[in-house]
């Protein structure tokens, strides 16, 4: 068995784990060992996540299907211009401060007066910013109508500022079940107050009234349940706290601004009939994993900065959180790749045949992607947030680059340029990922081997089966066969290769069923 796992590893993920040693300054180890009511286990924060993320999104689906029947396609095409303003200052108007009170547990109560204040003018400054922009917004888009419609939705940047340091205290103290479940009613109010502006005639003022209006509501109960003063601030107290959200913040606008830019490149290249090829392709190929893979990485920060200088902790979540998370997105999306050919023509139709071949080496990019996604968290926690903004920036060059050079071979091309450039911005971050909590290769690997051994076993049936199905037989025969087979093959593969995994995963969905009771229980 893998040392790593001998050391007591089945009490991680989902349990905090011990530390090795605390700094001045932190929480002190009483507040890490295993969970209580205090502190609750990741499994227990987890389902509350799963549970407020799923309730919310059957009821924004339902909005969704009665909202688009009472407004027109170019009320969404309207809010949609003017949601692009929004979509860039937000990170202005954040300014990294909760993720800075979440990662410097050690700030003191006057500097977190001083950051309050700080979130306060940056959420404001935003909006006026917002104002200046909108015409030339506007112009370009050539639709005057969006100016007063974007200064409507820009106001949400206030509140997503004067929350900041509230609800990085909340995340910082644990409260990651209240935070949950005030995402859910965010999204429960915009749903519900959009379903009745738009009945009442409010035409594409229903959507951008009910967004706002959501945003005003969960600013409002995060300040009911945590509150701060506020205070002068003074350059030489949040100096520091401030560096670190400015790297955050140029880090999350360059990954959101080149993960954005193949969608970009297809519709300016290529035209609207690939766009829509490939944006279907990306929407199936990452959109499941996303639902996954969320889960974990909006809660892991809280968690991670609790033990940020206990390297063995450390190592023990990013092996652990790894192999669970290969364990349940490799079948998906390997698996998709596969019968791609097959289902996609059954479940779409043949007007959808263009995007199978993005769709294939899409949903391989999106497997290498799932693991990929806590390397960054990790290194901002432990303090190397300036490393994690010079890659991201530098992919915010590389990445459009490769993009527009794979769009010369079609869409096809362009999915090829996640294949071939994004490895160049991930290698640093595992590099300097391993070194800082020193961590070997080998050991990540073996957290990844009982996915890989399962999904190489997985493509190898599969692919023979295709070889050797006989043809003119129904449609629905092949892609149902293949993913029975492949699923088949690949539980039986890890669990005669890996069982001691296979009984370390067991537990932990005994743990997340149990921690499901214990939700049922305090909702009841």
């Amino acid at each position: 068995m893998n040392q790593n796992y001998a050391e007591g590893s089945e009490d991680i993920p989902l349990d905090t784990p011990k530390p090795a040693t605390i700094s001045s300054g932190q929480v002190d180890s009483s507040d890490l060992r295993a969970p209580s009511a205090k502190h609750p286990s990741l499994a227990v924060n987890l389902v509350w996540r799963a549970a407020a993320n799923w309730s919310s999104q059957i009821v924004s689906w339902a909005a969704l299907l009665v909202v688009v029947r009472l407004l027109s396609p170019a009320d969404f095409g309207l809010v949609g211009m003017s949601v692009l303003l929004f979509w860039y200052l937000k990170f202005l108007g954040a300014f990294g401060i909760t993720q800075t009170v979440i990662r410097h547990r050690d700030l003191s109560d006057e500097t977190l007066a001083q950051l309050n204040t700080m979130g306060v003018v940056f959420g404001v400054g935003s909006f006026f910013l917002a104002c200046i922009f909108v015409w030339p917004v506007a112009l370009f888009f050539r639709n005057p109508r969006m100016v007063p419609v974007a200064i409507v939705t820009c106001v949400a940047l206030i509140p997503l500022g004067v929350r900041s340091v509230p609800e990085g205290l909340m995340n910082q103290k644990m409260r990651l079940k209240s935070l949950s479940v005030f995402d859910a009613l965010r999204d429960i109010v915009s749903a519900v107050v959009t379903i009745l502006l738009a009945w009442l005639g409010f035409h594409y003022w229903a959507l951008v009234l009910g967004n706002l209006l959501s945003e005003i509501a969960r600013c409002a109960i995060v300040l009911s349940v945590q509150r701060h003063r506020f205070a002068w601030p003074q350059w030489k107290a949040i100096r520091e706290p401030l560096t670190f959200g400015w790297r955050v913040l140029v880090s999350s606008f360059a990954w959101s601004t080149y993960n954005s830019l193949d969608n970009v490149t297809a519709g300016r290249v290529l035209g609207q009939s690939a766009l829509g090829l490939y944006g279907m392709a990306w929407n199936l190929a990452n959109t499941p994993l996303e639902k996954i893979v969320s889960l974990v990485t909006t809660l892991i920060p809280a968690y991670l900065s609790r033990v940020q200088t206990d390297m063995a902790a450390l190592r023990q979540y990013l092996s652990s959180l790894t192999e669970v998370i290969a364990l349940a997105t490799f079948p998906a999306t390997i698996g998709l790749a596969l019968v791609a050919r097959e289902a996609v023509p059954l479940v779409l139709g043949a007007k959808w045949n263009g995007m199978i071949a993005p769709l294939e080496i899409l949903s391989v990019y999106a497997a290498f992607r799932s693991i990929v996604a806590l390397i960054p968290r990790v290194l901002t926690t432990v303090g190397n947030a300036r490393f994690v903004m010079h890659v991201e920036v530098a992919g915010l060059v590389l990445m459009p680059l490769a993009f527009w050079i794979g769009s010369h071979w079609g869409i096809r091309g362009i999915a090829f340029g996640w294949v071939v450039a994004y490895p160049l911005i991930a290698i640093p971050h595992y590099w300097k990922t391993f070194k800082t909590i020193e961590m070997k290769v080998g050991d990540y690997m073996r957290a990844l081997r009982p996915a890989l051994d399962g999904s190489a076993a997985m493509i190898l049936v599969v692919g023979a089966l295709k070889w050797a199905l006989p043809p003119h037989q129904p449609r629905w025969l092949y892609p149902i066969t293949e993913v029975a087979l492949g699923a088949g093959v690949y539980l039986a593969v890890v669990t005669l290769m890996h069982g001691e995994r296979v009984t370390h995963f067991l537990g932990i969905v005994k743990r997340l069923r149990g921690a499901r009771a214990e939700v049922r229980a305090t909702v009841a």
